[in-house]
């Protein structure tokens, strides 16, 4: 084989917003509005949830991410630096599997002290109108919930789920930092205009109420269902409220992270 059929193919990528620090607020990309919300555990300046938005090959390719380190609050925001710092090295690969298995490899040797571990997802999507693959949307999952997506022509929502296919046997998709060598999928799904699609922590899939109920990937998804969808402000913000009212004051007890995404018509 040649070299260069072996030689990684490398994007040009600018991190436009990132961090692990509380915010609520709307971003642009090629083609999509987005709005990103996360909140530490109260009483904590930063925490464990990390948010990355970058724009890759001359504008056409936005990369999105959203890791969770093992733990929450102050005592892990160490470790979330350190990985948003490696996010920075490695976005530029190309292919999403590389990508994950060199930020494995990473942080194990750079970041990890005792049993942490970080599950992440990342979005590659084309965004810009003119281009063909318009609304092609590559994503891989490193043991983060599993994204909600509304489809506006069904005028409904449902779980995104894997396109790719799995090998039982093999040891894939697991969160950064257990094992080695761990092999990455990658999925493809086609957005069209008006779609949302939806990443979170699992600090809200573990919110409870004052009878000790948990939320839930069910609950998550028909709280979802009642929310409007005409920016991502506005799904974003009205699926945190009915989150607290499922709560009734309930305090939160974990990293909470909300980054909604849409495709904007062309």
């Amino acid at each position: 084989m040649s070299s260069t059929e072996t030689a990684s193919h490398n994007l040009a990528c600018m991190e436009i917003w990132g961090g692990n620090h509380r915010v609520a607020r709307t971003v642009e990309l090629p083609g999509l509005a987005g709005w990103v919300y996360s909140q530490p555990l109260p009483g904590h300046s930063n925490g464990g949830d990390l948010h990355y938005l970058s724009v890759c090959s001359q504008g056409r390719l936005a990369r999105v991410g959203l890791a969770d380190v093992s733990g929450h609050g102050q005592a892990v925001s160490g470790v979330a630096d350190c990985l948003r710092t490696l996010m920075r090295e490695h976005i530029n690969t190309f292919d999403q599997s590389d990508l994950l298995r060199g930020l494995n490899r990473a942080f194990q040797q750079q970041c990890v002290s005792g049993m942490k571990f970080a599950s992440v997802i990342l979005l590659g999507i084309h965004g810009r109108p003119g281009e063909p693959d318009r609304g092609r949307m590559v994503f891989s999952n490193a043991g983060q919930p599993r994204p909600l997506w509304y489809r506006s022509a069904q005028k409904s929502w449902e779980q995104l789920k894997e396109t790719a296919a799995h090998d039982e046997t093999e040891l894939a998709d697991l969160p950064l930092g257990i094992i080695p060598g761990t092999n990455y999928r990658q999925s493809v799904v086609q957005l069209e205009a008006g779609d949302l699609v939806l990443l979170y922590s699992d600090g809200l899939l573990e919110a409870r109420n004052p009878q000790d109920e948990l939320l839930g990937e069910e609950r998550l998804l028909e709280l979802a269902r009642t929310v409007p969808v005409d920016s991502p402000a506005a799904a974003g913000q009205a699926l945190l409220a009915e989150v607290e009212k499922f709560r009734q004051g309930a305090p939160a007890l974990d990293d909470e992270t909300l980054l909604v995404l849409q495709l904007l018509p062309a």
